[in-house]
């Protein structure tokens, strides 16, 4: 959580056993230290119960929403920069491996963009008592990220599901968790809409293809 005495960013936790408590806390803190203005960045479907790391962040918003505080809720899909650990072992071997099938399509964002929107309604009134999913434009699944990356490194890039269970073996204790977030993946993805973003930001957000450029040149670390 950072912030002024007036204004608060909190950024939900992922996998957290108690991330539900810890967030309404969070809350309860700042209404006695008087901030004026919390902006939440949540996650996209928050109603989705079947996955922890998105519906143990829906109390917070409740929470939020009873406070009498100013708030935004920002929902981003998954990032960007989430390729990035994976980026020299896809380099390397030409797979772009993942827990899930090959087919089903998925919205992404930048984290940068994310970032800019929450300054916008930390400094802005204009996002104020809103809610707004943040993701790039397109529904892209393995096969067109594969092929985006080929594009880019110049040669072949094939996309693969790996086995899940594996995949999600070295998390520990939030093994489980991580096993029901790859099933729901594989059956059916996670989609939403460009238009919130593009309206916060004024332009288009950053492209897949931009990133993969950078990432490419070293320019994600």
């Amino acid at each position: 959580m950072i912030g002024s005495t007036s204004t608060i960013l909190a950024v939900g936790a992922a996998f957290l056993p108690d991330e539900a408590e810890i967030g309404k806390s969070m809350v309860d803190s700042a209404k006695r230290a008087g901030v004026r203005r919390f902006v939440f960045s949540s996650v996209i479907h928050p109603v989705l119960n079947a996955l922890g790391n998105h519906a143990q962040k829906a109390p917070v918003e409740e929470s939020l929403l009873a406070s009498g505080k100013e708030y935004t809720f920002l929902h981003p899909t998954v990032f960007f920069q989430n390729f990035t650990a994976t980026w020299p072992k896809i380099v390397e071997t030409g797979v772009l491996a993942e827990p899930w099938s090959v087919d089903t399509r998925f919205s992404r964002v930048d984290y940068r963009d994310v970032a800019e929107a929450a300054a916008i309604a930390l400094t802005e009134d204009r996002l104020l008592y809103g809610t707004f999913d943040l993701c790039a434009e397109g529904w892209l699944n393995g096969k067109d990220v594969a092929a985006i990356i080929g594009e880019v490194l110049g040669r072949p890039i094939k996309a693969e599901r790996i086995d899940p269970k594996m995949a999600a073996a070295g998390a520990g204790p939030g093994a489980p968790a991580l096993e029901k977030m790859f099933d729901w993946y594989d059956k059916r993805g996670l989609m939403g809409s460009a238009v919130a973003l593009r309206a916060i930001l004024g332009r288009e957000p950053r492209t897949l293809h931009t990133f993969f450029v950078e990432l490419n040149a070293g320019g994600h670390k």
